[in-house]
């Protein structure tokens, strides 16, 4: 089929855009009418119409309308709507791969979001939940995995602009946080201490403050990456660390667990800008036990990282 030339013609950003919207809606769920769309995308009524009707002529949906009930999406062709939708591939953002049980979630993410419709899936890796969920925001890529505490975080503060698309349960992004002292005699957060912390990252941010509550102590801004040699060198006294990378790399050094009841920063879940046309999409690639499954047989070293 040609859908490129189809394309080039003056209803090419109409179909564009109502392709766009089309992904969001499952077989069997109502679609907007015309009326709606010319007003969601601020098209004239028959440029609507025949955006409609190139889809429908290349098999890309079949549409039924119910009378005062509306028009039902009865069929969906995901590999043509999503050509006709511009869609190539698929881009997330993770944190990098620093410890077995991350190499184990983008091993997962890889196999899982495998699909039929010729779409390929890449993963960046980028440190600090700050950066990955500025990155989908801006549509430089698609989905980006952080803590749930981290999203949550987000959205309390910017409800319109993200939103979780899909959980993978407790434990799925660290096993745990732990205060990291260059002293191995020194057991809590002491006034005069330097503290390093990294604010990029949500969870560490927050945490580090948690745990200096009530103390006189000097933050020192630093990469997540570099904390823990600055610690061992004795540059800081303390720091907050996920415990997974210390532990892959068999650090010698004392730490301390944070003891919390909340457990959302050891969750990874997917996030994607709200209103993205490919949440649905996500939602259906992505199966969580396949995942989950694969970071299991990753991190009992019973088959070697892929991603």
């Amino acid at each position: 089929m040609m859908y490129y030339e189809d394309l080039m013609g003056k209803n090419a950003i109409a179909t564009i855009k109502v392709s766009k919207e089309l992904l969001k809606y499952s077989v069997g769920e109502r679609i907007p009418t015309v009326s709606e769309f010319v007003d969601s995308l601020c098209l004239a009524r028959g440029t609507v119409q025949n955006a409609i009707k190139t889809l429908v002529d290349h098999e890309a949906v079949r549409i039924e309308s119910k009378g005062h009930l509306g028009s039902y999406l009865v069929k969906k062709n995901m590999r043509v709507l999503l050509k006709f939708a511009g869609v190539r591939m698929l881009l997330g953002t993770m944190p990098l791969p620093y410890s077995r049980r991350y190499e184990g979630l983008a091993s997962g993410l890889i196999a899982s979001m495998e699909n039929n419709y010729d779409l390929p899936i890449n993963l960046a890796y980028m440190r600090g939940s700050v950066n990955r969920i500025s990155m989908v925001l801006q549509k430089r890529y698609d989905f980006a995995v952080v803590s749930r505490y981290a999203a949550n975080y987000f959205i309390e503060k910017y409800p319109d602009k993200i939103e979780i698309v899909v959980g993978f349960g407790a434990g799925s992004y660290l096993s745990n946080h732990v205060i990291m002292f260059h002293n191995p005699n020194i057991r809590e957060i002491q006034d005069g201490m330097k503290v390093g912390i990294d604010s990029a990252s949500i969870d560490q941010k927050e945490l580090t403050q948690f745990v200096c509550q009530g103390k006189n102590v000097e933050f020192i801004e630093i990469e997540y990456s570099r904390i823990i040699e600055r610690v061992i060198s004795g540059d800081i006294d303390a720091t907050v660390m996920n415990i997974d990378e210390a532990n892959d790399k068999h650090v010698k050094i004392h730490t301390k667990s944070i003891q919390q009841v909340n457990k959302d920063n050891t969750e990874a879940v997917l996030v994607v800008a709200r209103e993205n046309e490919i949440s649905t999409l996500i939602k259906e690639l992505v199966d969580v036990e396949t995942v989950l499954n694969i970071q299991r047989l990753v991190l009992e070293e019973k088959i070697t990282p892929s991603y």
